[in-house]
């Protein structure tokens, strides 16, 4: 990055941090942290609970020899999830490896823990995880896919605003993964206040989000955090689609 040309201003680089609530987190200002399993990858950790997020989330850039010297999320109650953002990486779950392109995504329970490695010049990589609340009698398994391959459905009943659901919705899954794509224009039928909170990576376009009381603009690889009951609602701007993955917690009743 080197000296700068100007005056160092937040406004400027549009990040806003308010913990326990919400925050944008642009990717001019993440910086590389040292992971001790993560080797040749910029890690920016952009969630985690120092903020008040219930799950850590990391944004990877792999170098050709990128990878993974042990299993992400291995612990006995941490469940995980790695989405491609671009590249070709070999995903590893459990004990079986797969080969992933842009769009490809894996889940791997609690213990399970997941592996990767670049097997190109450049990868760009979303690593989550979180600790798993069980369910007696039910139990998640692992899951792969590619969101290249499945097909949208209307959002909420609209016929421009389309999600794809990345994980099953089944009762032993405590979490799942949601691509949500607005047309130009579009937006949410309402503005939800709701106990989940959501950890959104930008894959495509511009919109503006309203996060409690303020609208931020945001655009194609923004990280977006907001956290229980925060108010929010968005809208599709530009001329292209603007779409998001993000995460939910779910399937589980609320402990006293």
């Amino acid at each position: 990055m080197g000296y700068r040309n100007d005056l160092l201003d937040v406004k400027a680089y549009r990040a806003e941090v308010h913990p326990g609530l919400w925050a944008v987190i642009p990717p001019t200002g993440v910086v590389n942290n040292v992971i001790p399993y993560i080797k040749d990858c910029k890690v920016s950790i952009v969630a985690s609970p120092k903020m008040g997020a219930g799950f850590v989330q990391y944004v990877v850039e792999a170098s050709k020899d990128g990878k993974t010297t042990d299993f992400f999320g291995k612990a006995s109650h941490e469940e995980s999830f790695i989405y491609i953002v671009e590249g070709n990486v070999k995903v590893t779950i459990g004990d079986k490896s797969y080969d992933m392109t842009d769009g490809g995504y894996g889940y791997a329970p609690a213990g399970v823990g997941i592996q990767f490695s670049n097997e190109g010049d450049f990868a760009k990589i979303l690593l989550y995880k979180q600790r798993f609340i069980p369910l007696e009698g039910m139990e998640p398994y692992i899951v792969t896919g590619n969101v290249n391959e499945m097909d949208f459905i209307p959002y909420d009943g609209m016929d421009n605003v389309f999600i794809k659901d990345l994980l099953p919705t089944e009762l032993g899954f405590d979490m799942n993964m949601h691509i949500l794509s607005f047309d130009p224009g579009a937006s949410h039928s309402i503005v939800e206040t709701h106990v989940q909170e959501h950890g959104m990576y930008i894959l495509q376009g511009e919109g503006m989000y309203l996060l409690d009381d303020t609208w931020m603009g945001i655009k194609k690889d923004d990280f977006v955090w907001f956290g229980a009951y925060c108010p929010q609602c968005s809208y599709g701007v530009g001329k292209e689609p603007f779409a998001y993955i993000y995460s939910k917690d779910c399937n589980r009743d609320v402990e006293i």
